[in-house]
């Protein structure tokens, strides 16, 4: 059989995404040929692995270069006690293969950096960002922006959160190329201005909440359902219990 075909086994597994006619067989076919890079294990990365591995992505790449702890189960619901002290990467792909054995997981165990990031990035359709470190995530979006990979990219604070897709290299509907991650962020935030989690907290459902988004966002640019974030920031108010968005535009 050829790899792009669903056995039967998947057909049964994805039986609930191919009666959906905006995915189909045919876009469950295009999920399972997709190769997706996470970058994070941790409270955001969960919930995109997890939903990104039950929908049948074929490949799903883990960058971490961090342990499991205790305090990181409150929201890393990946990972599990008996994974204390266990590789992040390791204790993904362990979890991720006990919940669907058809997708290969790739750990890259590694920080990314300006050395890495290009080789690691290439071998990927998509990414996805689930990194705590500013640096990171304006490193990864320029990456990205120079390889042309779209990159789904969120936030989350205390009891909000945000998601948006970033595709420079695509056009919007009126032909215009679509915004950059810095249209949107021109520069990150002076040290020490934005408090990290572990200083400000955070509610472990919450990154379920934006997590689940990525992932969503993920499975609509896969498979050509619905609208995707692009030009769009989606901001989400937990205490509030509501959702607003904020269209940006490309700046030059």
């Amino acid at each position: 059989m050829d790899d792009s075909q669903l056995n039967p086994d998947e057909i049964a597994r994805y039986a609930r995404h191919i009666v959906l006619a905006e995915i189909g067989g045919a876009g469950q076919q295009k999920l399972k040929a997709t190769r997706v890079l996470v970058l994070g294990a941790g409270g955001l990365g969960s919930p995109v692995l997890s939903y990104l591995a039950a929908a049948g992505v074929g490949t799903l790449g883990v960058v971490d270069d961090d342990v499991v702890s205790l305090s990181n189960l409150q929201r890393q619901i990946l990972h599990d006690t008996g994974h204390v002290d266990m590789a992040k990467t390791d204790s993904a792909a362990r979890s991720i293969r006990r919940l669907n054995p058809h997708v290969r997981v790739v750990t890259h165990p590694v920080r990314l950096t300006s050395d890495n990031a290009v080789d690691i990035i290439t071998a990927y359709d998509m990414v996805v960002d689930g990194s705590d470190s500013f640096d990171t995530r304006y490193l990864l979006a320029d990456s990205c922006e120079a390889l042309g990979i779209p990159l789904v990219t969120a936030a989350v604070g205390r009891f909000d959160g945000s998601v948006t897709v970033v595709a420079p290299h695509m056009t919007d509907a009126a032909g215009k190329p679509c915004p950059r991650f810095r249209d949107l962020f021109p520069e990150p935030p002076p040290p020490g201005m934005v408090p990290a989690c572990a200083e400000a907290g955070v509610v472990g459902a919450l990154t379920g909440v934006i997590g689940t988004l990525q992932a969503m966002e993920v499975i609509k640019l896969i498979t050509g359902a619905g609208e995707p974030l692009i030009g769009r920031l989606l901001l989400y108010d937990g205490l509030a219990a509501s959702f607003r968005t904020i269209r940006y535009r490309r700046k030059d």
